[in-house]
């Protein structure tokens, strides 16, 4: 099945540090504005070690093109530059202080990898993508107010109404 992207944004710009504040900014207001609050702080952490690594690491140019885009279940976030060197995962001696870039991707990330792109590269990675409508299924509206669905525990049903239920009435 081909899926086309729901949702797109690009920002290009050159890795200095100063720079790499305005995109956290910029992919945090994007994601919120796309109701996908829950992944601000990994998909910037994400993109923080991604344009650090070209800011450290890219030659000739710390020219670079930051891209979302959010398919139906998926955010996937991938950092272009044209250095066509590609960075691979390395395991840091705990006396190292850099060289855990990919490895905080890898673990903060459902995947990622790194593709050659024309005379450059794209390292990217992805996080799974709640959607607002399966977001808003989960919540049950009542006229006592809105109850969120937890997943039952083990060996006991559900009780939606079980806050309710307990709230003392005055």
């Amino acid at each position: 099945m081909i899926r086309q992207p729901s949702r797109h944004c690009t920002v290009g710009l050159h890795a200095l540090p100063s720079r790499i504040g305005h995109v956290r900014r910029i992919v945090s207001a994007q994601l919120c504005y796309w109701r996908l609050d829950a992944l601000v702080d990994p998909a910037t952490l994400g993109v923080t070690e991604l344009l650090a690594n070209v800011h450290r690491h890219a030659r000739p140019s710390k020219q670079c093109t930051v891209e979302l885009c959010v398919l139906l279940d998926q955010l996937t976030v991938s950092v272009h530059d044209l250095d066509p060197r590609l960075p691979h995962l390395r395991s840091a001696d705990s006396w190292e202080t850099c060289g855990r870039g990919l490895a905080l991707i890898a673990a903060l990330s459902e995947s990622w990898g790194v593709r050659p792109d024309g005379e450059g590269k794209v390292v990217w990675f992805t996080l799974p993508a709640l959607t607002p409508a399966v977001e808003e299924a989960r919540a049950v509206t009542t006229h006592w107010g809105t109850v969120t669905l937890e997943p039952e525990p083990t060996g006991a049903p559900a009780d939606p109404l079980a806050p309710v239920r307990s709230a003392k009435v005055g």
